[in-house]
């Protein structure tokens, strides 16, 4: 065994932050450099020991690694295509230090569309095959539906073909701007299309021209809910669970919806067989409190907009509507790990220009 080796088997303090792992990373850096130009013994000597303290710092984060032509290790970190994990990917590497030799990276970037070229199952996705048309629905005009056709499409490949699309698209249009510029896809076969099929290498100039006309349109837009009407909605779930809900009216009616076009929601579990799925007083005062705690820091003259809460079967639930989804990616994972011990939390975060999940509640329908 080396001497490098032994030292990582070393019990080393977990870090806690992301000066913690980069001070870490200094200390190892010529060896980490040698192992990724010679690539021997890779996996025990380097990728194993990032792991293992990126795990300490947070789950989520992925890396790439290469020796560039002029002899620079390239690490790419990367969130694996996760919103949630998007901030803080970016967040590691603008903490990263200055180290000759070495470049680091936020998110597998865009690639030319000449050196995409994915293999899969047998099966070649690239410019070739792929070809693209957007749909166009008047209801909701600010939508990016796009329908990605591979032309040699067999039923009995659909998955491959499907999970091979994917990885060409997140090459092509690159990791950040796969995960959040498109708002609806479908991919399938060129059978009953009667839209002109555009070539795929035209997709990234047409979602950089929607994206620039729709940032354009609601370019610091901000709504003040100082003002706004709360609705309350009662109903009852499985014929037996009490099931209440208060809403943003306001928000619903509002024409402008699109300018916060991330929903970003969270999800609290508690005990309530005690009052038939509700809380009892003390979760109900500790979940508005941790409520108050959220919207303090996600303020909707910022661009986050909390739209109500819907309480019943031993959850609560919160909505916001955000401009962006970094921030809420940071609030609620620290809200999840404060408050671990009292509840099952849980979050998402998802395109949704429309309101769509929201539907429900507008007064022309029931809950």
């Amino acid at each position: 065994m080396s001497l490098f080796s032994k030292l990582l088997k070393k019990k080393e303090t977990p870090p806690r932050s992301y000066a913690d792992f980069w001070n870490w990373f200094r200390q190892h850096e010529k060896h980490f450099f040698n192992t990724v130009q010679t690539r021997q013994n890779i996996h025990a000597v380097f990728f194993d020991p990032m792991s293992a303290q990126l795990q300490h710092l947070k789950d989520g984060y992925f890396f790439l690694v290469g020796m560039s032509a002029s002899g620079v290790a390239d690490m790419i970190f990367t969130a694996d295509g996760n919103l949630k994990n998007i901030v803080f990917v970016e967040e590691l590497v603008a903490a990263a230090p200055s180290l000759s030799g070495w470049q680091f990276s936020a998110l597998k970037p865009s690639l030319d569309i000449e050196n995409v070229n994915i293999e899969m199952g047998g099966l070649q996705f690239n410019k070739d095959n792929l070809f693209f048309h957007a749909m166009q629905d008047p209801a909701y005009p600010d939508e990016i539906d796009i329908t990605l056709v591979y032309t040699t499409w067999a039923e009995v490949d659909r998955d491959t073909i499907i999970n091979g699309a994917y990885i060409f698209l997140d090459n092509y249009l690159g990791e950040l701007d796969f995960a959040t510029t498109i708002d609806n896809l479908t991919i399938t076969g060129p059978s009953g299309i009667t839209q002109e099929l555009i070539p795929v290498e035209k997709l990234k100039s047409y979602l950089t021209w929607r994206q620039k006309e729709f940032l354009e349109k609601y370019e610091g837009l901000r709504h003040d809910t100082n003002e706004d009407v709360y609705s309350l909605f009662e109903a009852t779930i499985e014929d037996r669970y009490p099931l209440l809900a208060t809403i943003n009216e306001t928000l619903l009616q509002w024409d402008e919806k699109a300018s916060h076009p991330w929903m970003c929601n969270i999800l609290f579990r508690y005990d309530g067989s005690a009052n038939n799925g509700l809380p009892g007083s003390e979760d109900y005062e500790l979940l508005n409190t941790i409520e108050d705690e959220i919207t303090a820091l996600l303020k909707d003259n910022e661009g986050y907009l909390n739209i109500g809460r819907e309480t019943g079967k031993d959850e609560k639930e919160l909505f916001f509507a955000c401009r962006d989804f970094r921030e809420p990616s940071k609030v609620f994972y620290n809200i999840q790990n404060k408050y671990a011990d009292r509840f099952s939390i849980k979050y998402a975060l998802y395109k949704d220009k429309y309101w769509k999940h929201l539907e429900r509640y507008h007064k022309s329908r029931t809950l």
